[in-house]
């Protein structure tokens, strides 16, 4: 025995293969969305884009419960391009009115998705902020304005608690069913140095523990746990020895599956995973029989599948190399 194994308790509330799910926080949400989508689940990945600290996850959540729009004093204009300090980069426009536009529909197609959604899973990345120096505002991005603009803060528990109260409150008055799973991202931020890198990941841990402790529909999935403690090795890091491998989020995939997923759901994803390797299979001689034997029988395993969900694309990819 040559390392210690995370064993997780599996949960009591379980996803199944239509349950739809909300991620949003730090770049480790899109790679759990990511594996969400790839098995055909119906997930809204990061509305508003990436968003690394709790207080702008939390403001975000809540204008979405309201539909509120965002204030036009906090759009910039830098190098040409409008952006909005709430959010991702990828929301910058050439026009004022684009973004605003853009913005704009993003809070109605959460809103909307909110109202039905099943699970609501946050990733925190840090708690590191920066604040506006001529509002104090703490911005989700700085945009590339200038550094003298902000002034950066690392936030406490308190300050974490009472921003999560008040967007769960939205959040219940508007989905009284949601369930909300926390995460902490794995990725090392050492930009903030490693010692403080440390401090921020553990005053985001112990927040998720309160959380947890505090309210009966908020669960913590140990991903952060997971890279540092199990796995705990270079080896499982990428080249920047920041972002894990994709051997570690397949690993963190797997223990997230086996911990949420109900039976039909894990079932599925078994079979499903064994017919997405068999679509790229690239064969030495495409027009022999037994790779046409291949693809028929291929294309028969995808059709006993549930038919409620959508292989149409993948059904077309096969059928397109019948001869």
């Amino acid at each position: 025995m040559f390392r210690t194994e995370l064993h997780i308790e599996p949960s009591t509330n379980k996803i199944g293969l239509h349950t739809p799910i909300l991620t949003i926080g730090s770049c480790f949400s899109d790679n759990i969305a990511s594996k969400l989508s790839d098995h055909k689940m119906k997930v809204l990945t990061n509305p508003f884009g990436t968003v690394y600290n709790p207080i702008s996850i939390f403001k975000l959540l809540g204008n979405a419960c309201k539909n509120e729009r965002p204030k036009s004093s906090e759009i910039v204009e830098n190098d040409e391009l409008f952006a909005h300090y709430d959010f991702h980069s990828s929301f910058s426009k050439t026009s004022k009115d684009e973004l605003i536009a853009s913005i704009n529909k993003s809070i109605d197609d959460t809103h909307a998705f909110l109202k039905k959604t099943h699970y609501l899973i946050i990733t925190f990345g840090t708690a590191f902020v920066y604040e506006t120096t001529s509002t104090a505002e703490v911005v989700a991005n700085c945009h590339k304005v200038p550094a003298k603009n902000f002034i950066k803060k690392l936030l406490t528990q308190k300050q974490i608690l009472e921003a999560f109260e008040e967007a769960y409150q939205r959040l219940i008055d508007l989905n009284p069913d949601l369930k909300i799973i926390l995460t902490v991202s794995p990725v090392r931020h050492i930009k903030d140095t490693i010692p403080l890198n440390s401090v921020s990941k553990s005053t985001l841990r112990l927040t998720c523990n309160t959380l947890e402790n505090q309210y009966d529909n908020v669960d913590y999935f140990p991903s952060y746990e997971l890279v540092m403690d199990d796995l705990r090795d270079y080896r499982f890091y990428k080249s920047d020895m920041l972002h894990p491998s994709t051997e570690a989020e397949e690993y963190i995939w797997n223990k997230f599956a086996s911990t949420y997923f109900n039976a039909q759901t894990q079932s599925f994803i078994k079979e499903w995973s064994k017919i997405k390797a068999a679509i790229q299979h690239r064969p030495f001689n495409p027009n022999s029989e037994k790779h046409q034997q291949f693809i028929k029988a291929t294309i028969k395993r995808i059709e006993a599948l549930p038919q409620e969900i959508s292989f149409s694309k993948e059904l077309e990819t096969l059928r397109n190399q019948l001869i």
